[in-house]
């Protein structure tokens, strides 16, 4: 047994023993160790976390990104609302999905998130467009009828899809 090896099993040990001070159980199906060094990732209240370069190439950062489960389940519940209101003007849509989609972005708003958020807010966006069409008996998204500004502002869809920014952390060597 390698020093490292042994040194993972001590920390583990003295993890468990505070852990029983707090009256805390520790799940053993859903625990296991990962080694951020070896590239492994592992998902954290709905967070994917895995270990990457910064942009400068110098250090090695915490990377922290919505899991694909939780971008599907979120785009299956707003089809559910879409598909249960096909015949209601998009505005009582509207009114439906933004506080899902808030709720949404505000619990996801902490790491790098961008790129979901894009594809999310796409999604969303097509979706209201094919709604609008559907009413107004038209095929397609109505990219040249309704400008991207006028289906946010004027029909009120959830446009703040932002990122809190983040704490300072220290670089991991």
């Amino acid at each position: 047994m390698g020093r490292h090896d042994r040194l993972l099993r001590q920390v583990s040990e003295r993890i468990r023993e505070e852990l029983a001070k707090l009256e805390v159980e520790v799940n053993e199906e859903k625990s296991r160790t990962v080694d951020l060094v070896k590239g492994e990732s592992f998902g954290y209240l709905g967070f994917d976390i895995r270990r990457v370069r910064s942009r400068s190439g110098r250090w090695w950062v915490p990377r922290t990104t919505p899991q694909l489960k939780k971008r599907t389940d979120l785009l299956a519940q707003l089809k559910v609302v879409f598909r249960s209101l096909r015949s209601q003007p998009v505005q009582r849509v509207i009114v439906v999905i933004n506080p899902i989609l808030r709720g949404w972005v505000n619990y996801f708003a902490h790491g790098n998130a961008s790129d979901c958020f894009s594809y999310v807010r796409d999604w969303v966006e097509k979706k209201v467009r094919r709604h609008l069409a559907r009413n107004q008996k038209r095929r397609g998204f109505g990219w040249k009828r309704w400008t991207k500004r006028w289906v946010y502002r004027n029909q009120g869809l959830l446009s703040a899809y932002r990122l809190h920014p983040r704490q300072k952390a220290l670089p991991v060597r």
